[in-house]
C-alpha cells in the first residue's frame, strides 16, 4: 500500500474510528492483497509509511471475496468488478484475506 493511502486511511481512522472503517482492497494478486490488508490492520511490514507500527486491526476485504459479493448490488459489482473475478485466482485471494483477518482484524 502506498504512503499516500496510508494517510489516507490513517486519517479516516482517526476522524471516523476504527470500528466504523471498513478497507475494500482490490489488488490482482493475492499477495499483494495480504501486504496491503496486514498493513491497514497489524501496521506496514515494510516499516515505510505513516502505519508503521499502527496496528489499526480494520475490518479489510477484498472485491471479490462473497462477503463483500453479497453486501453490494448485483448488477453494480457485475459491471465494475465481474470480468477481473473471472481472471484472478479468487480461491488464493480469499484465502490470503481470511488468513490476515483471522490473526489481525479486532473489529
Amino acid at each position: 500500500m502506498d504512503l499516500e493511502n496510508q494517510n489516507r486511511v490513517k486519517g479516516l481512522t482517526e476522524e471516523h474510528g476504527a470500528e466504523n472503517v471498513v478497507v475494500v482492497l482490490g489488488a490482482a494478486e493475492a499477495e499483494a492483497a495480504g501486504l496491503a490488508a496486514e498493513t491497514v490492520t497489524n501496521g506496514d511490514p515494510t516499516f515505510a509509511g505513516s502505519l508503521a507500527g499502527v496496528q489499526l486491526g480494520l475490518r479489510v476485504y477484498h472485491a471479490v471475496e462473497p462477503d463483500f459479493k453479497n453486501a453490494v448490488d448485483a448488477t453494480v459489482f457485475d459491471d465494475q468488478i465481474g470480468m477481473m473475478e473471472m481472471v484472478l485466482d479468487v480461491d488464493s485471494i480469499v484465502e490470503e484475506m481470511t488468513n490476515i483477518r483471522n490473526e489481525f482484524t479486532k473489529y
